[in-house]
C-alpha cells in the first residue's frame, strides 16, 4: 500500500513538472512571436513619410506667384482683379491659361531631363528622388520586420533599414539644400522678376517645398525608432555614434 501510494506522488510530480515545461517552453515563442509597439509605430511611420515625400517631390507648388490681373468690361466700365498663377516643381510647372483653365507640363516634356531649366534643379531631382528610393526600400524592409520571429536576422535588418534611413535623410536634405541655387535661372526670373540663389524675389515658397522640408525632418526620427524596433531587446542594434 505504501509503495502505491509513492508511485502515485511520483507519477503527480512527473505530470507537473511536464505542465511547467511546456508554460516555461511556450513564453518565450509568444514572446518572439509578439508585435514590438515600437516596431509597429516605426512602419507606420516610415510608410507615411514615403507617401508624404513621394507626394511632395512630385508636386509642382515649390515656387509660387499669384500675380493680379485687371480685366475691363467695356459696357459697365467696371475693373475685375483676377490672380493669374504659375507654379514651379521639380519636374512640372503650371500656369493659369487664357480660358483661366490651370494647366501643369513637364519641363521640356517627358523623358527629357536634360531640358529642366537649371542643373541645381537637375541635381536636386536625381538627389529627392534618389533619397525617396532609398526612404521606400527601408520602409519596405521595416514591414518585413514584422513577420520575422525575434533574433539575429531581425536585428539585421532593422540596422541596415536604419542606416538606409539615416542617408535618405542626408541625400534628401541635400537636394532641397540645392534647389534653392536654381532660382537665378532666366525662366524663373522671367516670372518672378530680380530672383536669385535662395531670394524668390517675386514669388513665394509653396506648400509643395514646405511639405518636403517637414517630411525630411520627421524621417530624422526614424533612425532613433530602428534602434528598439526588435521584438527582443537583449541589446539594442548597433548604430553609429552620433544616434
Amino acid at each position: 500500500m505504501h509503495l502505491l501510494l509513492l508511485g502515485r506522488e511520483k507519477k503527480e510530480e512527473e505530470e507537473a513538472g511536464c505542465g511547467v515545461s511546456l508554460c516555461t517552453g511556450f513564453a518565450p515563442h509568444v514572446a518572439t512571436t509578439m508585435f514590438s509597439c515600437v516596431g509597429c509605430f516605426w512602419v507606420l511611420l516610415s510608410s507615411a513619410l514615403v507617401a508624404v515625400c513621394s507626394f511632395s517631390f512630385i508636386s509642382p507648388a515649390w515656387i509660387v506667384k499669384e500675380q493680379p490681373r485687371t480685366t475691363n468690361h467695356h459696357h459697365h466700365h467696371h475693373h475685375y482683379h483676377h490672380k493669374e498663377s504659375v507654379s514651379f516643381g521639380l519636374l512640372w510647372h503650371c500656369s493659369e491659361s487664357l480660358d483661366h483653365m490651370y494647366r501643369c507640363y513637364t519641363f521640356g516634356g517627358l523623358g527629357k531631363f536634360a531640358e529642366i531649366p537649371s542643373s541645381s534643379w537637375q541635381t536636386s531631382a536625381v538627389l529627392c528622388s534618389g533619397g525617396c528610393a532609398l526612404l521606400a526600400a527601408s520602409s519596405l524592409l521595416a514591414i518585413i520586420t514584422i513577420f520575422l520571429p525575434s533574433g539575429g536576422c531581425e536585428r539585421r535588418i532593422c540596422t541596415l533599414a536604419g542606416y538606409m534611413q539615416m542617408a535618405a535623410v542626408f541625400i534628401m536634405a541635400a537636394g532641397l539644400l540645392v534647389y534653392p541655387f536654381g532660382l537665378n535661372s532666366s525662366l524663373v526670373r522671367s516670372f518672378c522678376g530680380d530672383s536669385d540663389v535662395y531670394n524668390a524675389g517675386e514669388c513665394q515658397i509653396g506648400w509643395g517645398y514646405m511639405l518636403a522640408i517637414v517630411g525630411v525632418l520627421l524621417t530624422i526620427f526614424l533612425p532613433f525608432f530602428a534602434k528598439y524596433a526588435p521584438k527582443e531587446q537583449l541589446s539594442p542594434t548597433p548604430l553609429p555614434a552620433l544616434l
